[in-house]
Protein backbone atom coordinates (compact mmCIF):
# COMPACT_ATOMS: atom_id res chain seq x y z
CA UNK A 1 0.00 0.00 0.00
CA UNK A 2 1.36 3.18 -0.89
CA UNK A 3 2.28 5.83 1.46
CA UNK A 4 3.82 8.37 0.07
CA UNK A 5 0.71 10.21 -1.48
CA UNK A 6 -0.91 13.33 -0.95
CA UNK A 7 0.88 15.61 -2.16
CA UNK A 8 1.15 18.22 -4.94
CA UNK A 9 3.64 16.58 -7.65
CA UNK A 10 6.90 18.42 -8.33
CA UNK A 11 8.33 18.44 -11.14
CA UNK A 12 12.19 16.75 -11.44
CA UNK A 13 13.91 20.17 -12.79
CA UNK A 14 12.07 22.36 -9.88
CA UNK A 15 13.50 19.58 -7.71
CA UNK A 16 17.23 19.82 -9.55
CA UNK A 17 16.95 23.69 -9.20
CA UNK A 18 16.04 23.47 -5.58
CA UNK A 19 19.08 21.05 -5.02
CA UNK A 20 21.45 23.86 -6.73
CA UNK A 21 20.02 26.69 -4.35
CA UNK A 22 20.79 24.65 -1.97
CA UNK A 23 24.22 23.97 -2.84
CA UNK A 24 25.10 27.66 -3.67
CA UNK A 25 23.79 28.30 -0.08
CA UNK A 26 25.73 25.66 1.01
CA UNK A 27 29.04 27.17 0.06
CA UNK A 28 27.79 30.46 1.44
CA UNK A 29 27.31 29.10 4.57
CA UNK A 30 30.81 27.44 4.82
CA UNK A 31 33.17 29.51 3.30
CA UNK A 32 35.93 29.14 2.64
CA UNK A 33 35.51 26.16 4.53
CA UNK A 34 36.66 24.69 8.12
CA UNK A 35 39.99 22.56 8.45
CA UNK A 36 40.72 20.32 11.13
CA UNK A 37 44.30 18.98 11.89
CA UNK A 38 44.08 16.42 8.88
CA UNK A 39 43.48 18.75 6.77
CA UNK A 40 46.14 21.25 7.57
CA UNK A 41 48.99 18.37 7.38
CA UNK A 42 46.84 17.24 4.09
CA UNK A 43 47.75 20.93 2.97
CA UNK A 44 51.11 20.58 4.26
CA UNK A 45 51.34 17.97 1.40
CA UNK A 46 49.69 19.76 -0.84
CA UNK A 47 52.15 23.26 -0.87
CA UNK A 48 55.38 20.77 -0.27
CA UNK A 49 54.60 18.16 -3.16
CA UNK A 50 55.39 15.68 -0.67
CA UNK A 51 53.26 13.25 -0.01
CA UNK A 52 53.05 9.95 2.31
CA UNK A 53 49.89 7.06 2.83
CA UNK A 54 48.86 8.15 6.27
CA UNK A 55 46.51 10.41 4.42
CA UNK A 56 45.31 9.57 1.55
CA UNK A 57 47.60 10.62 -1.77
CA UNK A 58 44.39 10.81 -4.01
CA UNK A 59 42.75 13.45 -2.21
CA UNK A 60 46.09 15.44 -1.86
CA UNK A 61 46.83 14.90 -6.00
CA UNK A 62 43.41 15.97 -6.43
CA UNK A 63 44.26 18.97 -4.05
CA UNK A 64 47.43 19.71 -6.27
CA UNK A 65 45.38 19.48 -9.21
CA UNK A 66 42.82 22.53 -8.03
CA UNK A 67 45.10 24.62 -6.71
CA UNK A 68 44.98 27.11 -9.62
CA UNK A 69 41.43 27.74 -8.95
CA UNK A 70 42.21 28.71 -5.67
CA UNK A 71 44.06 28.52 -2.28
CA UNK A 72 43.40 26.99 0.83
CA UNK A 73 40.73 24.23 0.74
CA UNK A 74 38.55 26.30 -1.50
CA UNK A 75 38.54 24.00 -4.01
CA UNK A 76 37.97 20.76 -2.25
CA UNK A 77 34.91 22.26 0.23
CA UNK A 78 32.96 23.02 -3.52
CA UNK A 79 34.32 19.71 -4.67
CA UNK A 80 32.59 17.65 -1.82
CA UNK A 81 29.36 20.02 -1.30
CA UNK A 82 29.00 20.34 -4.84
CA UNK A 83 28.84 15.84 -5.31
CA UNK A 84 26.87 16.14 -2.19
CA UNK A 85 23.79 17.86 -3.81
CA UNK A 86 24.00 16.36 -7.13
CA UNK A 87 23.79 13.41 -5.58
CA UNK A 88 20.81 14.30 -3.43
CA UNK A 89 19.54 16.13 -6.07
CA UNK A 90 19.59 13.19 -8.79
CA UNK A 91 18.06 11.02 -5.91
CA UNK A 92 15.03 13.73 -5.35
CA UNK A 93 14.39 14.12 -8.64
CA UNK A 94 14.23 10.72 -10.12
CA UNK A 95 11.39 10.11 -7.20
CA UNK A 96 9.80 13.11 -8.26
CA UNK A 97 9.68 12.12 -11.77
CA UNK A 98 7.68 8.84 -10.63
CA UNK A 99 5.44 11.55 -8.38
CA UNK A 100 7.05 10.74 -5.45
CA UNK A 101 6.84 14.57 -4.11
CA UNK A 102 6.96 14.05 -0.62
CA UNK A 103 10.09 11.75 -0.65
CA UNK A 104 11.73 13.92 -3.23
CA UNK A 105 11.67 16.57 -0.76
CA UNK A 106 12.18 14.17 2.32
CA UNK A 107 15.34 13.17 0.55
CA UNK A 108 16.53 16.98 -0.01
CA UNK A 109 15.50 17.67 3.36
CA UNK A 110 18.15 14.77 4.59
CA UNK A 111 20.94 16.97 3.10
CA UNK A 112 20.00 19.78 4.59
CA UNK A 113 19.96 17.64 8.52
CA UNK A 114 22.98 19.19 10.83
CA UNK A 115 25.03 15.88 11.69
CA UNK A 116 24.91 15.77 7.57
CA UNK A 117 25.70 18.85 6.15
CA UNK A 118 27.75 20.18 9.12
CA UNK A 119 30.52 17.45 8.75
CA UNK A 120 30.17 18.52 4.63
CA UNK A 121 31.31 21.86 5.43
CA UNK A 122 34.49 20.37 7.08
CA UNK A 123 37.23 19.44 4.36
CA UNK A 124 38.43 16.31 5.02
CA UNK A 125 38.59 12.74 3.77
CA UNK A 126 35.29 11.72 5.80
CA UNK A 127 33.14 14.86 3.66
CA UNK A 128 34.82 13.75 0.13
CA UNK A 129 33.63 10.03 0.22
CA UNK A 130 30.36 11.07 1.26
CA UNK A 131 30.24 13.47 -1.11
CA UNK A 132 31.71 11.01 -4.09
CA UNK A 133 29.58 7.93 -2.80
CA UNK A 134 26.37 10.25 -3.25
CA UNK A 135 27.37 11.83 -6.51
CA UNK A 136 27.85 7.97 -8.15
CA UNK A 137 24.77 6.71 -6.45
CA UNK A 138 22.64 9.57 -7.95
CA UNK A 139 23.72 9.06 -11.40
CA UNK A 140 22.93 5.47 -11.35
CA UNK A 141 19.73 6.29 -9.24
CA UNK A 142 18.46 8.84 -12.02
CA UNK A 143 18.34 5.97 -14.32
CA UNK A 144 17.87 2.58 -12.24
CA UNK A 145 14.60 3.97 -10.24
CA UNK A 146 12.74 4.59 -13.43
CA UNK A 147 13.53 0.76 -14.22
CA UNK A 148 16.41 1.71 -17.11
CA UNK A 149 20.02 0.48 -17.24
CA UNK A 150 22.77 3.25 -16.72
CA UNK A 151 23.85 4.75 -20.37
CA UNK A 152 27.34 3.62 -21.47
CA UNK A 153 28.84 6.91 -21.33
CA UNK A 154 27.80 7.68 -17.69
CA UNK A 155 29.77 4.55 -16.35
CA UNK A 156 33.02 7.18 -16.52
CA UNK A 157 32.06 9.34 -13.98
CA UNK A 158 30.48 7.13 -12.04
CA UNK A 159 33.80 4.62 -12.07
CA UNK A 160 35.88 7.81 -11.42
CA UNK A 161 33.89 8.49 -8.30
CA UNK A 162 33.63 5.10 -6.96
CA UNK A 163 37.01 4.54 -7.55
CA UNK A 164 37.95 8.01 -5.43
CA UNK A 165 35.81 6.88 -2.72
CA UNK A 166 37.81 3.21 -2.48
CA UNK A 167 41.35 5.33 -2.27
CA UNK A 168 40.33 8.37 -0.40
CA UNK A 169 39.76 6.29 3.06
CA UNK A 170 41.04 2.65 3.21
CA UNK A 171 38.10 1.17 5.03
CA UNK A 172 36.06 2.72 1.82
CA UNK A 173 36.21 -1.15 -0.04
CA UNK A 174 33.67 -2.26 2.58
CA UNK A 175 30.99 0.42 1.33
CA UNK A 176 32.07 0.37 -2.64
CA UNK A 177 32.64 -3.27 -3.53
CA UNK A 178 29.29 -4.07 -1.32
CA UNK A 179 27.16 -1.31 -3.20
CA UNK A 180 28.32 -2.33 -6.73
CA UNK A 181 27.99 -6.19 -5.97
CA UNK A 182 24.22 -6.08 -4.46
CA UNK A 183 23.56 -3.36 -7.78
CA UNK A 184 24.74 -5.46 -10.28
CA UNK A 185 22.68 -8.16 -12.16
CA UNK A 186 25.21 -11.06 -12.64
CA UNK A 187 25.92 -13.40 -10.16
CA UNK A 188 21.76 -13.34 -8.84
CA UNK A 189 21.97 -15.75 -6.34
CA UNK A 190 22.84 -14.01 -3.04
CA UNK A 191 25.66 -16.34 -1.96
CA UNK A 192 27.40 -15.79 -5.29
CA UNK A 193 27.18 -12.29 -4.48
CA UNK A 194 28.96 -13.18 -1.52
CA UNK A 195 31.48 -14.74 -2.68
CA UNK A 196 32.49 -12.13 -5.43
CA UNK A 197 32.26 -9.11 -2.54
CA UNK A 198 34.58 -11.14 -1.15
CA UNK A 199 37.00 -11.94 -3.94
CA UNK A 200 36.61 -7.87 -5.25
CA UNK A 201 37.26 -6.68 -1.31
CA UNK A 202 40.68 -9.19 -1.56
CA UNK A 203 41.71 -7.74 -4.97
CA UNK A 204 41.29 -3.97 -4.03
CA UNK A 205 43.17 -4.09 -0.83
CA UNK A 206 45.66 -6.07 -3.03
CA UNK A 207 45.50 -2.98 -5.63
CA UNK A 208 45.10 -0.02 -3.60
CA UNK A 209 48.61 0.02 -1.78
CA UNK A 210 50.02 -0.18 -5.43
CA UNK A 211 48.42 2.87 -6.88
CA UNK A 212 48.93 4.93 -3.68
CA UNK A 213 52.36 4.09 -3.86
CA UNK A 214 53.39 3.78 -7.28
CA UNK A 215 50.91 5.66 -9.31
CA UNK A 216 50.95 8.26 -6.77
CA UNK A 217 54.32 8.21 -5.38
CA UNK A 218 53.23 8.20 -1.86
CA UNK A 219 56.13 7.66 0.73
CA UNK A 220 55.12 4.52 3.62
CA UNK A 221 54.26 6.37 6.28
CA UNK A 222 53.76 2.57 8.71
CA UNK A 223 49.60 3.65 8.89
CA UNK A 224 49.21 0.07 7.65
CA UNK A 225 50.55 -1.29 11.59
CA UNK A 226 48.87 0.76 13.75
CA UNK A 227 45.48 -1.67 13.65
CA UNK A 228 47.51 -4.35 14.93
CA UNK A 229 49.48 -2.57 17.71
CA UNK A 230 46.54 -1.18 18.98
CA UNK A 231 44.83 -4.54 19.00
CA UNK A 232 47.93 -5.69 20.41
CA UNK A 233 48.11 -3.34 23.07
CA UNK A 234 44.05 -4.07 23.91
CA UNK A 235 44.62 -7.86 24.33
CA UNK A 236 48.19 -7.27 26.62
CA UNK A 237 46.06 -5.21 28.68
CA UNK A 238 43.65 -7.85 29.89
CA UNK A 239 46.46 -10.58 30.00
CA UNK A 240 49.80 -9.26 30.64
CA UNK A 241 51.59 -12.12 31.74
CA UNK A 242 51.05 -13.25 27.67
CA UNK A 243 53.77 -14.18 25.89
CA UNK A 244 51.73 -14.27 22.37
CA UNK A 245 51.22 -10.40 22.16
CA UNK A 246 54.46 -9.38 21.11
CA UNK A 247 54.63 -6.62 24.39
CA UNK A 248 56.99 -7.87 26.89
CA UNK A 249 55.51 -7.77 30.68
CA UNK A 250 57.58 -4.12 31.38
CA UNK A 251 55.74 -2.89 27.85
CA UNK A 252 52.29 -4.15 29.03
CA UNK A 253 52.67 -3.29 32.79
CA UNK A 254 53.33 0.54 30.75
CA UNK A 255 50.34 0.40 28.78
CA UNK A 256 48.20 -0.44 31.40
CA UNK A 257 49.65 1.68 33.90
CA UNK A 258 49.02 4.71 30.76
CA UNK A 259 46.12 4.19 30.15
CA UNK A 260 47.21 3.76 26.94
CA UNK A 261 44.95 0.83 25.66
CA UNK A 262 41.68 3.03 25.40
CA UNK A 263 38.04 1.57 24.03
CA UNK A 264 37.82 5.73 22.06
CA UNK A 265 41.31 5.50 19.81
CA UNK A 266 44.58 4.06 19.58
CA UNK A 267 46.45 8.01 19.34
CA UNK A 268 48.07 7.07 22.98
CA UNK A 269 49.97 4.57 21.93
CA UNK A 270 51.76 6.56 19.22
CA UNK A 271 52.34 9.76 21.35
CA UNK A 272 55.82 9.46 22.74
CA UNK A 273 54.62 11.18 26.11
CA UNK A 274 52.66 8.10 26.95
CA UNK A 275 53.28 4.83 25.19
CA UNK A 276 54.84 6.14 21.72
CA UNK A 277 58.32 4.77 23.23
CA UNK A 278 56.86 1.60 25.00
CA UNK A 279 55.41 0.63 21.01
CA UNK A 280 58.54 1.73 19.21
CA UNK A 281 59.93 -2.04 19.47
CA UNK A 282 56.94 -3.36 17.86
CA UNK A 283 56.33 -0.41 15.20
CA UNK A 284 59.73 -1.07 13.65
CA UNK A 285 58.67 -4.81 13.04
CA UNK A 286 57.80 -5.47 9.67
CA UNK A 287 53.69 -5.29 9.06
CA UNK A 288 53.24 -8.58 8.18
CA UNK A 289 55.13 -9.96 11.23
CA UNK A 290 52.57 -7.72 13.52
CA UNK A 291 49.62 -9.21 12.13
CA UNK A 292 50.64 -12.60 12.39
CA UNK A 293 51.34 -12.03 15.72
CA UNK A 294 48.22 -10.12 16.40
CA UNK A 295 46.59 -13.94 14.62
CA UNK A 296 48.18 -15.95 17.26
CA UNK A 297 46.99 -14.14 20.24
CA UNK A 298 43.49 -13.43 18.99
CA UNK A 299 43.76 -17.17 18.75
CA UNK A 300 45.17 -17.83 22.11
CA UNK A 301 42.87 -14.84 23.93
CA UNK A 302 39.85 -15.05 22.17
CA UNK A 303 38.03 -13.37 25.10
CA UNK A 304 40.56 -10.78 25.53
CA UNK A 305 40.14 -10.17 21.78
CA UNK A 306 36.47 -10.00 21.83
CA UNK A 307 36.62 -7.56 25.03
CA UNK A 308 38.55 -5.19 23.48
CA UNK A 309 37.13 -5.55 19.97
CA UNK A 310 33.73 -4.69 21.67
CA UNK A 311 34.94 -2.28 23.97
CA UNK A 312 36.14 -0.61 21.05
CA UNK A 313 33.09 -1.48 19.31
CA UNK A 314 30.53 0.31 21.70
CA UNK A 315 32.88 3.11 21.74
CA UNK A 316 32.64 3.82 18.03
CA UNK A 317 28.99 3.25 17.73
CA UNK A 318 28.25 5.65 20.64
CA UNK A 319 25.75 3.66 22.54
CA UNK A 320 26.37 2.36 26.02
CA UNK A 321 28.51 5.87 26.17
CA UNK A 322 28.66 9.16 28.53
CA UNK A 323 27.11 11.96 27.60
CA UNK A 324 29.19 14.24 25.62
CA UNK A 325 31.34 11.62 24.54
CA UNK A 326 34.16 13.16 22.14
CA UNK A 327 34.79 13.70 18.11
CA UNK A 328 30.77 14.11 17.42
CA UNK A 329 30.44 17.21 16.85
CA UNK A 330 32.22 18.99 13.50
CA UNK A 331 34.76 22.14 14.80
CA UNK A 332 33.44 25.80 14.82
CA UNK A 333 36.99 26.80 14.07
CA UNK A 334 40.27 25.87 11.80
CA UNK A 335 42.66 23.95 13.60
CA UNK A 336 45.35 26.66 14.25
CA UNK A 337 48.06 26.88 11.34
CA UNK A 338 50.01 29.42 9.68
CA UNK A 339 49.19 28.30 6.28
CA UNK A 340 46.52 30.87 5.81
CA UNK A 341 43.40 28.54 6.56
CA UNK A 342 41.07 31.03 8.28
CA UNK A 343 38.06 30.44 10.21
CA UNK A 344 34.75 30.30 9.40
CA UNK A 345 32.36 32.61 9.25
CA UNK A 346 29.60 33.27 12.08
CA UNK A 347 26.98 31.61 10.24
CA UNK A 348 28.83 28.85 10.30
CA UNK A 349 29.47 28.74 13.64
CA UNK A 350 26.32 29.09 14.85
CA UNK A 351 25.04 25.94 12.37
CA UNK A 352 27.90 23.84 13.92
CA UNK A 353 26.55 24.85 17.27
CA UNK A 354 23.19 22.93 16.48
CA UNK A 355 24.90 20.28 15.03
CA UNK A 356 26.58 19.75 18.50
CA UNK A 357 23.53 19.70 20.36
CA UNK A 358 21.52 17.19 17.70
CA UNK A 359 24.51 14.72 17.42
CA UNK A 360 23.84 14.06 21.26
CA UNK A 361 20.36 12.66 20.55
CA UNK A 362 19.89 8.88 18.74
CA UNK A 363 20.29 11.16 15.43
CA UNK A 364 24.41 11.24 16.19
CA UNK A 365 24.54 7.58 17.57
CA UNK A 366 25.50 5.03 14.81
CA UNK A 367 24.32 2.28 16.47
CA UNK A 368 20.40 3.73 16.36
CA UNK A 369 21.18 3.79 12.44
CA UNK A 370 22.23 0.21 12.52
CA UNK A 371 19.04 -0.94 14.41
CA UNK A 372 17.13 1.53 11.51
CA UNK A 373 19.46 0.27 8.71
CA UNK A 374 18.94 -3.64 9.36
CA UNK A 375 14.97 -3.20 9.92
CA UNK A 376 14.88 -1.33 6.85
CA UNK A 377 17.00 -4.18 5.27
CA UNK A 378 14.31 -6.88 6.33
CA UNK A 379 11.67 -4.84 4.84
CA UNK A 380 13.56 -5.11 1.60
CA UNK A 381 13.43 -8.82 2.02
CA UNK A 382 9.73 -8.81 2.22
CA UNK A 383 9.30 -6.78 -0.76
CA UNK A 384 8.83 -7.73 -3.98
CA UNK A 385 11.70 -6.95 -6.55
CA UNK A 386 11.46 -3.83 -8.14
CA UNK A 387 13.40 -0.93 -9.03
CA UNK A 388 13.11 0.74 -5.51
CA UNK A 389 13.90 -2.18 -3.45
CA UNK A 390 17.01 -3.02 -5.29
CA UNK A 391 18.45 0.41 -4.89
CA UNK A 392 17.34 0.39 -1.55
CA UNK A 393 18.92 -2.76 -0.47
CA UNK A 394 22.34 -1.74 -1.80
CA UNK A 395 22.48 1.51 -0.16
CA UNK A 396 21.69 -0.35 3.28
CA UNK A 397 24.07 -3.66 2.41
CA UNK A 398 27.27 -0.83 1.86
CA UNK A 399 26.18 1.05 5.12
CA UNK A 400 25.97 -2.58 7.31
CA UNK A 401 28.94 -3.76 5.46
CA UNK A 402 31.04 -0.63 6.86
CA UNK A 403 29.49 -1.04 10.15
CA UNK A 404 30.35 -4.79 10.56
CA UNK A 405 34.04 -4.19 9.44
CA UNK A 406 34.24 -1.74 12.68
CA UNK A 407 34.14 -5.01 14.35
CA UNK A 408 37.55 -5.81 13.21
CA UNK A 409 39.11 -3.05 11.95
CA UNK A 410 38.74 0.41 13.27
CA UNK A 411 40.99 2.62 16.00
CA UNK A 412 39.04 5.20 16.96
CA UNK A 413 35.51 6.71 17.64
CA UNK A 414 34.65 10.06 15.22
CA UNK A 415 31.31 10.11 14.50
CA UNK A 416 32.70 11.15 11.39
CA UNK A 417 33.80 7.94 10.04
CA UNK A 418 30.01 6.58 10.11
CA UNK A 419 28.62 9.25 8.22
CA UNK A 420 28.08 7.15 4.97
CA UNK A 421 25.95 4.49 7.02
CA UNK A 422 23.91 6.93 8.47
CA UNK A 423 23.28 9.11 5.12
CA UNK A 424 22.50 6.07 3.44
CA UNK A 425 20.13 4.75 5.43
CA UNK A 426 18.52 7.49 5.79
CA UNK A 427 18.08 7.80 2.02
CA UNK A 428 17.02 3.97 1.90
CA UNK A 429 14.33 4.51 4.16
CA UNK A 430 12.81 7.22 2.35
CA UNK A 431 12.76 5.18 -0.85
CA UNK A 432 11.29 2.37 0.89
CA UNK A 433 8.17 4.53 1.70
CA UNK A 434 6.07 3.71 -1.12
CA UNK A 435 4.92 0.81 0.87
CA UNK A 436 3.77 0.26 3.96
CA UNK A 437 6.23 -2.18 6.02
CA UNK A 438 5.27 -5.72 7.70
CA UNK A 439 3.83 -5.01 10.79
CA UNK A 440 5.92 -7.88 12.40
CA UNK A 441 9.24 -6.13 10.73
CA UNK A 442 8.13 -2.52 12.19
CA UNK A 443 6.98 -3.86 15.68
CA UNK A 444 10.54 -5.56 15.95
CA UNK A 445 12.33 -2.73 14.68
CA UNK A 446 10.87 -0.40 16.55
CA UNK A 447 11.25 -2.59 19.80
CA UNK A 448 14.86 -3.03 18.91
CA UNK A 449 15.27 0.58 18.25
CA UNK A 450 13.56 1.78 21.88
CA UNK A 451 16.00 -0.75 23.58
CA UNK A 452 18.93 0.92 22.20
CA UNK A 453 18.29 4.04 22.61
CA UNK A 454 16.83 3.17 26.57
CA UNK A 455 20.06 2.02 27.14
CA UNK A 456 22.33 4.79 25.55
CA UNK A 457 20.56 7.58 27.46
CA UNK A 458 20.24 5.32 31.01
CA UNK A 459 24.21 5.10 30.42
CA UNK A 460 24.22 9.00 29.16
CA UNK A 461 22.39 9.91 32.50
CA UNK A 462 24.74 7.54 34.88
CA UNK A 463 28.32 7.62 33.27
CA UNK A 464 30.79 10.72 34.66
CA UNK A 465 31.17 13.22 32.13
CA UNK A 466 34.45 12.72 29.87
CA UNK A 467 37.18 14.97 28.95
CA UNK A 468 36.52 16.88 26.62
CA UNK A 469 39.48 18.12 24.85
CA UNK A 470 42.16 15.92 22.98
CA UNK A 471 44.77 15.51 25.32
CA UNK A 472 42.64 14.89 28.27
CA UNK A 473 41.04 12.01 26.12
CA UNK A 474 44.49 11.15 25.77
CA UNK A 475 45.65 10.99 29.34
Amino acid sequence: MPIDTGARRISSRSIGITAAALCLASLALFWPGIAMYDTVAQYTQVLSRVYDDWHPPAMVRLWVLLTPLGAGVKPMIVVQLVNYWLGLGLIAGALARLGRTRSALAILAIGLLPPFLGWQGVVLKDAQLAGALLAAVGIVGWWRLAGRPLPGAMWIPVTVLLAYAVLVRANAVFIVVPLVVTLAPRPAHPVAKLAAGLVAIVAVLGVAPIVNHQLLKAQRSGVEATQALYDLAGIAARVPDSTTTGLTQAEAATVIARHCAKPFFWDPLGDDTHCGTTMARLRALPTATLYVTLASSALHHPIAYATHRFAHLNSTDRWLVPFRWPSAAPPTASEPNTLGLADPNAAARTWEGITAGLVETPLGWPIAWIVVAITALATCVSRRRDATRDFATALLVSALALEASFAVLSIASDLRYHLWPMIATAVAVVLLADRTPPLRTLTIGGGALMLVIFGGLAARATLPLPPQSYAGMLG
